[in-house]
C-alpha cells in the first residue's frame, strides 16, 4: 500500500477551501499552514496560461527530511505517510531545511509540524479533510498501488506532473495537467 495525491490543476480555482479545512481538522495555529495554494503563470502576452496548484508535503519516497532528521521524529509510517513525532523533535530545523518543497514549518510550541495527509482520519477510511470539502472535486488520494482505486485510475489516464522532480524525491503529489 502507497498512498498518494493528485490534483486536478484545470478544476482548481483556487478557493483555498483545503487550507482552511486542514487548519480546522488540524488545529495548526493562527498564521501557520500545512497547505496551500499557488498560482502561476506562464508564458508572454497575449499567449499566457494560468495554473492553480493546492501544494503541502509531498510525503516523497525518497525523503531528504527522513534521511537528515537526526532523533528518528521524522519517519515513513504505514502507507508510506511522512509524519513527524513531536515527542522526539528536538527542532534543529535540518528537516525543514533539507525540503525542496518548503512544506515544514516550526510550530510555536516547539516542534516540527507539516501535512500528515490527516493520517487519524485516513485510519478510519476517511480522505484528508482538505480531500473531502473541495468543492470542484478536484484532488484525489488513495492507494496508488491499487490500481483500481480512483487516484491510480486518474494517473493512468492523465497527463501529470511532479514538483522539483531533479531534488530525486519522489514525490507523491501528483499533478494532473
Amino acid at each position: 500500500m502507497r498512498y498518494a495525491m493528485a490534483i486536478d490543476t484545470k478544476k482548481c480555482v483556487g478557493c483555498s477551501d483545503c487550507v482552511v479545512a486542514c487548519q480546522l481538522e488540524n488545529k495548526v495555529p493562527v498564521g501557520y499552514c500545512r497547505d496551500w495554494v499557488t498560482e502561476t503563470v506562464d508564458g508572454s502576452y497575449p499567449d499566457l496560461t494560468l495554473e492553480l496548484r493546492s501544494e503541502r508535503c509531498n510525503h516523497c519516497d525518497n525523503a531528504p527530511c527522513v534521511r537528515c532528521c537526526p532523533t528518528g521524529s521524522s519517519h515513513i509510517a504505514e502507507g508510506g505517510i511522512v509524519l513527524v513525532d513531536p515527542k522526539k523533535c528536538i527542532g534543529c530545523g535540518a528537516c525543514i531545511e533539507s525540503c525542496p518543497y518548503d512544506a515544514r514549518f516550526f510550530h510555536p510550541e516547539g516542534y516540527v509540524d507539516k501535512c500528515t495527509f490527516c493520517i487519524h482520519r485516513v485510519r478510519k477510511g476517511q480522505q484528508p479533510a482538505c480531500v473531502s470539502v473541495c468543492p470542484t472535486k478536484c484532488m484525489y488520494f488513495g492507494d496508488i498501488d491499487d490500481p483500481s482505486s480512483e487516484i491510480s485510475k486518474k494517473l493512468k489516464t492523465r497527463k501529470y506532473k511532479v514538483l522539483a522532480p531533479e531534488a530525486g524525491t519522489k514525490p507523491q503529489v501528483y499533478y494532473l495537467i
